[in-house]
């Protein structure tokens, strides 16, 4: 069984069986036939997984390794907001008519700020001190903007990163302030472990931890009887993650900089819908 399998399975059954139930609340989110799409949730999960040991991804189900690497490097190499730079569909329904998703995600990370050493965006700076400066323990980003939260049209999920070198080791803590399990929760953990594996790599630094600190961990009405046939799969052993090892250059990897062998996993059987 993956570490990432088991934590998945896990949580899921913390949540199902401990959770709240948002039922006869009024909530936001709604299904596509505009239904109220009501959850069942836990505050404040934690989960750790150490990338030195393996590759946190899904075997239980499958999740889609390129299409996750690719939004990653829309958010943090291109920094963009505009879903024409997007190889997915995912954000169709938050853009508007000229694709844009607003102030949101890439446009944070792209926003230079002014320091002693001179200007820098968030993924500079980072890169910056984790070459020059590794010890600090202020390598932190965020897009978290309450000063442009307007016009965004959705708030940021996964919001904020903190980048800790321990010895050699580069460590991570996502922050995230809601996570719906079925659809984001692995999508989320591949995209910031491949993240901390690319910054290690151009920084001459090896993986470490990634801890993922979830505020609102929830699992959605109509997920409920897939998650409880997913997670009754029996789990194959974690793939092997290859990175090309010839990129130095943060902004020089590509989606096919990246590849998993032998990656077993349980197709899903139906179409996930995803509540907005």
């Amino acid at each position: 069984m993956s570490i990432a399998d088991n934590i998945f399975i896990q949580n899921c059954k913390d949540i199902l069986n401990n959770g709240f139930s948002d039922r006869g609340y009024d909530v936001r989110p709604r299904w596509e036939d505009g239904q109220k799409a009501h959850t069942i949730k836990l505050f404040g999960v934690v989960n750790r997984y150490n990338l030195a040991e393996e590759f946190p991804i899904l075997t239980i189900r499958k999740t889609n390794f390129k299409a996750a690497v690719d939004e990653l490097l829309w958010i943090w190499q291109k920094k963009s907001n505009n879903i024409n730079d997007l190889n997915s569909r995912i954000w169709d329904s938050w853009a508007d008519e000229t694709g844009s998703i607003g102030k949101a995600y890439g446009y944070q990370l792209g926003i230079k700020h002014k320091y002693p050493e001179g200007m820098f965006d968030q993924v500079d700076r980072v890169i910056f001190d984790l070459k020059n400066n590794p010890l600090s323990r202020r390598i932190i980003t965020n897009i978290y903007n309450h000063a442009d939260l307007h016009e965004m049209n959705l708030y940021p999920c996964a919001y904020s990163v903190t980048f800790n070198v321990t010895g050699n080791r580069l460590n991570a803590i996502l922050n995230q302030r809601s996570q719906d399990m079925l659809v984001a929760n692995n999508w989320n953990v591949c995209q910031y472990a491949v993240l901390v594996h690319m910054l290690a790599q151009v920084s001459g630094l090896e993986a470490g931890e990634l801890v993922h600190v979830i505020a609102d961990a929830h699992i959605y009405d109509r997920h409920i009887p897939m998650v409880e046939e997913i997670i009754k799969n029996i789990p194959y052993p974690a793939p092997k993650l290859n990175i090309d090892e010839s990129v130095t250059d943060f902004y020089n990897f590509t989606v096919n900089s990246f590849s998993l062998d032998n990656y077993n996993y349980h197709p899903l059987k139906e179409k996930i819908p995803v509540a907005v």
